[in-house]
């Protein structure tokens, strides 16, 4: 059986981690949900960049755009919304026959918005109303002033995708943002069934950033226990710190705060994986697949990965598997001097910055495509 279609059994969605116009139209996308099973899509700046900059799709219908649609961003936003619309039409009777918890398509807030509350806010409402869809999930970034947006968002029942998480304790306050959204909402008599989150929690950058760490050490190290310790970590710190994140989610959604929505209709938000294409050539190419299985959560895969995935992927729930050995891992990288804090302080910003550089970039694609 098609790897993929399996990770359904094991309890873990498979989404799609790229978005384009030629996807949907030529019929892939529709493929995909028929054959490989996928549950979801996500985009973000650097995709919507790839997608509008890498060729011609977009030229008639940026051409056909309402003479008054003139702004950069308006542009972008008319083209965006109108590839999630078709795409979350595509994955509708996903979202039916899942009752609402599978099916999505996510649409991420300008990145420029990351460090601000209000204009989060303002942003998403808007966003959500445009896309006018009940599969579609507004992304908002993990930063201190994205979490009162993901709170008070999900009080207003908007399906909110949290992004750019590193930190298991940034994750946890993003848990219990959730289940404070949901408590306001259900406050206002709002349908919980019909509310849908998830933690995007980013792995394969923290593996590309820490082994470089290590690396560094390891070169000007001449004890040989430390350098075993250093050459122990290098390649495991990424699922060793999601293990432990999933931890997290197991405590947090089998308190009473959340059973008590739960017994209103309340779904779980599902930790996602993203950024689990594999960025080291001397790993394997489905590593953060084969390695992150497991119940109640979705792994967001690249094209590559995707493709990898179904061809030779490996379908067991290691995401239950060797716990002590990732709270191990994480106990070696504190005690050889590596503050996680740091690692995952740095990839927050660094993430926030590269989707915020995209995003710029794709202004300048549509602004060169308009005038040309």
């Amino acid at each position: 059986m098609n790897p993929l279609v399996q990770l359904r059994n094991a309890g873990q969605s498979p989404w799609y981690d790229y978005i384009s116009r030629e996807l949907i139209n030529s019929g892939a996308l529709k493929g995909m949900i028929d054959q490989d099973g996928l549950m979801g899509v996500t985009s973000n700046p650097s995709i919507f960049e790839k997608a509008i900059g890498g060729g011609t799709d977009y030229n008639t219908a940026m051409n056909e755009l309402p003479p008054e649609v003139t702004n950069v961003k308006d542009i972008y936003e008319t083209l965006a919304v109108r590839d999630i619309q078709d795409a979350a039409d595509l994955m509708l009777p996903v979202y039916q026959e899942s009752e609402a918890r599978d099916g999505y398509v996510s649409l991420e807030v300008s990145p420029d918005l990351a460090f601000n509350t209000k204009g989060t806010i303002e942003e998403a409402v808007r966003l959500h109303k445009a896309v006018n869809r009940p599969n579609v999930l507004i992304k908002v970034p993990g930063t201190q002033e994205g979490l009162p947006a993901i709170e008070t968002l999900l009080g207003q029942g908007i399906n909110i995708n949290v992004t750019l998480l590193f930190s298991v304790e940034v994750y946890e306050q993003v848990a219990w943002a959730y289940i404070r959204g949901l408590q306001k909402y259900a406050a206002q008599q709002g349908n919980l069934k019909q509310v849908a989150s998830v933690a995007s929690f980013f792995v394969s950058r923290i593996d590309s950033l820490v082994d470089q760490q290590l690396a560094a050490r390891l070169k000007q190290e001449s004890s040989a226990d430390m350098q075993k310790t250093y050459e122990s970590l290098m390649g495991k710190v990424a699922i060793a710190n999601a293990k432990v994140a999933y931890l997290k989610f197991q405590d947090i959604f089998a308190s009473s705060q959340f059973l008590s929505l739960k017994q209103q209709g309340a779904q779980v938000q599902r930790l996602l994986w993203a950024s689990t294409g594999t960025k080291n050539p001397s790993y394997s190419d489905t590593y953060y697949v084969d390695g992150l299985i497991g119940p109640d959560t979705v792994n967001t895969i690249p094209a590559a990965t995707f493709t990898a995935f179904r061809d030779h992927g490996t379908v067991k729930p290691t995401l239950c598997e060797d716990i002590e050995e990732a709270k191990g891992v994480m106990e070696r990288l504190a005690s050889s001097g590596i503050k996680m804090q740091e690692v995952t302080d740095t990839l927050l910003k660094d993430g926030a910055r590269l989707f915020s550089e995209s995003f710029d970039q794709l202004m300048e694609v549509i602004r060169r495509k308009r005038e040309g």
